[in-house]
C-alpha cells in the first residue's frame, strides 16, 4: 500500500494537508519524510552549500498572509513569544513556530504546522526572517574548525488539526530521530514540586545569610505561609576574583557579580558561626563551626521545610571556576574568552558577557565535569540537600571554540549534571535555569523542571503582566521536555522583611 505525505515541496511550495505553507522554497531545499507507522504528517528539511563552513543561512521559503505564533531568545538565556502573520515578522533565535492556515480567507477548517529547528551532529539550527519575507534557517557549530556543506535533519515540519496534539506529536517524532532526549511523560518529577516554597534571591540578593534564611521562615510561618520548599540562591558560596584589578571591569547586576569565580566547594563564613562547648570535664571548651548542614536541619526539624535546594551556576559561578584555586587545581580550568551567537547579538547583548568578554571564564575541562558536578553534589547531599537550582547554563554554548563546537559542549556538561544528580539527589533534585537554547532541551534525558521565563523584576510593576505571558506562551514549548517552573511572584506580608520577599511557585 503506497503512503502519500502529507508534506510536501512541489513548484516551489511548501505544501501541508493541501495547504500551502510557504512558497518560493529554494531550489537546495529537500524533504526527508519521516519513517514508521502514522507519521505522514512530518518531514524533515535539509539543504545543500556551496562550501563548508561553521556557519550558514539556507533561504527556506516566503511566508506570507499565515498566522503564527513563535518563541525566540530575546537575551543568551531566555526566550520569549511574538506574534506574527510574515517572514519579516520572524526573530533572530526562533526556536518553535506554530502556524494556522484556515481556509476560506480566515474561515474554515484550520491545519495548524508545527516547526522545530533540530541539532544535527554538532550544529544548531534555528530560524529567523528577513525584509523579503523569506523565511531562513540558520545552523552553527560555534566552532570555526567545525564545518560543514550541508544539512539534512536541520528543521522537523509536523502538521495537524489540533494545535496542541500536533505540537506534542512533532516533539516525540523529533524525540526518537534524536535519541538525545526524552520527552516530559518519561522523565521523574521531583517531589518539591507539590509544595509551596520560598527562593531566597529578591530577598537578599547575593547578601544572604544562614540567620537571614532562619529570619525569613520564621516570618513567613507567622505570616501563615510557611514554605516546605526552601531554595538558598545565590550567596552561600565561596568565590573571588583573579585579582583586585579585576573589580573595576566587573558588572553587577542585582547583587551578582558576574566576573568572581569560584574558589571552594563548602560554603562561605556567612553560613559558618564558630560556637563553644563546654567539655565534660568543666574545664575545657571545644569550637565547632555550624555551617550548611546545620542550617539544613534546623530548616526541617524547626520550621517545617521538606527540601532544600540550593544554587550555583552550570559553571561553577557566574565567572566559571578560578583557575589553580587552593584544592581545586585537580578540574583543570582554563580561561576562555565567550563568543556570542551572531543571532543571540542581533536580538540583545546581554550584560554578563560585558564582564567575561574582557575577563574571560574558568572553565572546568570537560573530561573533569563529572567528577566537579560529583564533588560539589555530594558535598550538599552530605548537608542534608536535596537537590541543585543550576543556573547560566547558556554561557557553555558561547565556548565551543576548540571544544567541538557549542552541541557538543553543551551535551558534555549536561551529561555530567545529569549523572552527578543522579547519584546525588534521588529524587531528580534539579532545577534547570537560564537554559532556553535547543542545545540543552534536545540533551536532557533526566532533567525535568525548568525555569519558563525571565526573572520577576519586583521593582518594576510593568514587567510582570510580560511575566506571566511569557511563561504561558514558552511553556507550550519547554513543556513538551521539562515541568515549566513559573519563577516568583510578589508577597506581602505583616513584616518588613517579607516585603520583597517572593515565593517560587
Amino acid at each position: 500500500m503506497t503512503v502519500t505525505p502529507r508534506i510536501t515541496v512541489a513548484e516551489g511550495r511548501l505544501v501541508a494537508h493541501g495547504r500551502t505553507i510557504l512558497t518560493g522554497v529554494a531550489d537546495n531545499i529537500a524533504l526527508t519524510h519521516a519513517s514508521g507507522a502514522g507519521l505522514v504528517d512530518g518531514a524533515f528539511v535539509g539543504a545543500t552549500a556551496d562550501e563548508p563552513k561553521s556557519l550558514h543561512v539556507f533561504t527556506f521559503g516566503t511566508l506570507r498572509d499565515l498566522r503564527f505564533m513563535c518563541c525566540f531568545r530575546f537575551k543568551l538565556w531566555w526566550m520569549t513569544q511574538r506574534m506574527g502573520t510574515s517572514g519579516r515578522d520572524v526573530p533572530l533565535e526562533t526556536q518553535f513556530m506554530l502556524l494556522e492556515s484556515r481556509d476560506g480567507g480566515g474561515g474554515g477548517e484550520a491545519v495548524y504546522v508545527v516547526m522545530l529547528p533540530l541539532l544535527e551532529g554538532q550544529f544548531r539550527a534555528a530560524l529567523q526572517g528577513n525584509d523579503r519575507d523569506e523565511l531562513e534557517i540558520c545552523i552553527e557549530s560555534g566552532d570555526k574548525a567545525v564545518q560543514t556543506a550541508q544539512g539534512t535533519y536541520m528543521v522537523y515540519v509536523h502538521a495537524g488539526a489540533n494545535p496542541f496534539d500536533t505540537i506534542t506529536q512533532a516533539v516525540k517524532v523529533v524525540e526518537r530521530h534524536l535519541q538525545t532526549f526524552h520527552h516530559r511523560e518519561k522523565k521523574k518529577l521531583p517531589s518539591f514540586l507539590d509544595w509551596f516554597g520560598w527562593c531566597t534571591w529578591d530577598a537578599f540578593y547575593t547578601d544572604v545569610t544562614a540567620d537571614g534564611v532562619k529570619q525569613g521562615l520564621q516570618s513567613l510561618a507567622e505570616g501563615g505561609t510557611p514554605p516546605r520548599f526552601l531554595i538558598i540562591d545565590d550567596g552561600w558560596q565561596q568565590i573571588g576574583s583573579e585579582n583586585k584589578e579585576d573589580a573595576g571591569n566587573a558588572v553587577v547586576q542585582e547583587g551578582a557579580q558576574f566576573a568572581s569565580r569560584l574558589i571552594g566547594i563548602k560554603e562561605n563564613t556567612k553560613f559558618q558561626k564558630t560556637t563553644t562547648t563546654a567539655m565534660a570535664d568543666g574545664g575545657e571548651t571545644a569550637a565547632s563551626a555550624a555551617g550548611l548542614k546545620a542550617l539544613v536541619e534546623e530548616a526541617k526539624k524547626e520550621h517545617g521545610v521538606k527540601y532544600v535546594y540550593v544554587w550555583h551556576a552550570m559553571a561553577g559561578y557566574w565567572g566559571g571556576v578560578k583557575p589553580a584555586a587552593e584544592g581545586m587545581e585537580h578540574y583543570e580550568s582554563a580561561v576562555a574568552f565567550p563568543v556570542q551567537s551572531p543571532g543571540v547579538m542581533g536580538n540583545q547583548p546581554d550584560i554578563v558577557m560585558d564582564s567575561l568578554s574582557v575577563l574571560g571564564l574558568g572553565l572546568v575541562h570537560p573530561r573533569m565535569a563529572l567528577a566537579f558536578y560529583g564533588e560539589l553534589h555530594a558535598y550538599l547531599a552530605s548537608c542534608g540537600v536535596d537537590g541543585v537550582k543550576v543556573d547560566a547554563q547558556n554561557i557553555i554554548e558561547t565556548l565551543g571554540a576548540g571544544h567541538g563546537g557549542r552541541v557538543s559542549l553543551t551535551r558534555a556538561f549536561h551529561r555530567a549534571l545529569e549523572a552527578s544528580v543522579a547519584r546525588s539527589f534521588p529524587d531528580n533534585g534539579c532545577i534547570s535555569c537560564m537554559c532556553h537554547n535547543t542545545d540543552m532541551l534536545y540533551s536532557a534525558r533526566q532533567t525535568a523542571v525548568v525555569r519558563a521565563s525571565d526573572d520577576f523584576y519586583p521593582l518594576d510593576p510593568a514587567s510582570h503582566t510580560i511575566h506571566i505571558s511569557s511563561v504561558a506562551y514558552n511553556t507550550l514549548f519547554l513543556g513538551e521536555f521539562m515541568q515549566p517552573d513559573w519563577d516568583m511572584f510578589h508577597v506581602y506580608a505583616s513584616s518588613p522583611l517579607l516585603l520583597n520577599l517572593l515565593l517560587c511557585s
